[in-house]
């Protein structure tokens, strides 16, 4: 079965826009942008279009697949000639062609069944093509699954995604003071110890957008390494990289034949 909409994915990118190409260069470790020249490239689960924009200057072409998105990441995207727009569940598609890279950003762990979606992104590489992920880890997200998940599932659901945004605000304003005195002590056994570097590279705005995300999805499953080692077990290159303790960038070659 196909996953249901989600009105709160495109609330949340018509409140928001992502610029942080730093972010995307090192969430597709141990690739790069260079590594997309000239490839036919599939994209599951495009959101505001954001990544799609930074992968279109090196592509051939960019299919971008979305099930709440689409025309929002379409219109923020006009300027390029080379980007189709599908609505599409990314778990149960069936394109009916593969692609070189296939690649899905953040966006796997917020499906019904992530194992089935890898399962179903993995259909459409080529033989010799490459397949790319970034999920939440299970590793170092306890704080995440135990604290926040139940809070957001009990009391943040039913506001409005402005109300949200408030909240995300002054969250985030609360974080600061934490994060620019504990946190720039070498104190590493804190949670969180290494993404908070990456808070402080951020504008505030930016990290609004961290908090929203986490306070609005509807769903999330965090990922262990084994888990995510189990995707690619089958595949060439086979790597499943920790990205500041709360996160996987997965990746792995299909093998001919």
């Amino acid at each position: 079965m196909s996953q249901a909409k989600q009105s709160e994915w495109s609330e949340q990118w018509t409140l928001f826009q992502d610029e942080e190409a730093f972010l995307f260069n090192e969430w597709i470790q141990p690739y790069a942008l260079e590594d997309l020249r000239g490839k036919s490239v599939l994209e599951c689960g495009c959101g505001g279009g954001q990544h799609t924009g930074f992968m279109a200057p090196y592509a051939a072409s960019v299919t971008a697949v979305d099930l709440n998105t689409t025309q929002i990441a379409r219109e923020r995207n006009a300027q390029f000639n080379n980007i189709e727009f599908v609505e599409a569940d990314i778990a149960a598609m069936d394109l009916g062609r593969q692609f070189d890279v296939v690649i899905s950003i953040g966006v796997v762990h917020h499906t019904d069944d992530p194992d089935a979606t890898v399962a179903n992104l993995k259909r459409h590489v080529k033989p010799g093509g490459l397949l790319i992920l970034w999920v939440y880890s299970a590793e170092g997200n306890a704080m995440v699954k135990y604290g926040v998940e139940p809070v957001r599932k009990l009391l943040l659901t039913p506001l409005s995604r402005p109300a949200l945004m408030r909240v995300s605000q002054i969250v985030t304003a609360l974080m600061y003071p934490f994060i620019y005195t504990i946190y720039l002590l070498p104190l590493r056994f804190l949670p969180f110890y290494a993404y908070f570097g990456n808070f402080r590279k951020l504008g505030f705005a930016r990290n609004v957008l961290n908090v929203f995300d986490k306070l609005n999805a509807p769903q999330v499953d965090f990922i262990s390494r084994p888990r995510a080692q189990g995707w690619v077990a089958d595949m060439d290159k086979a790597t499943v990289l920790p990205y500041m303790g709360v996160s996987h960038s997965v990746s792995g070659v299909r093998r001919d034949g």
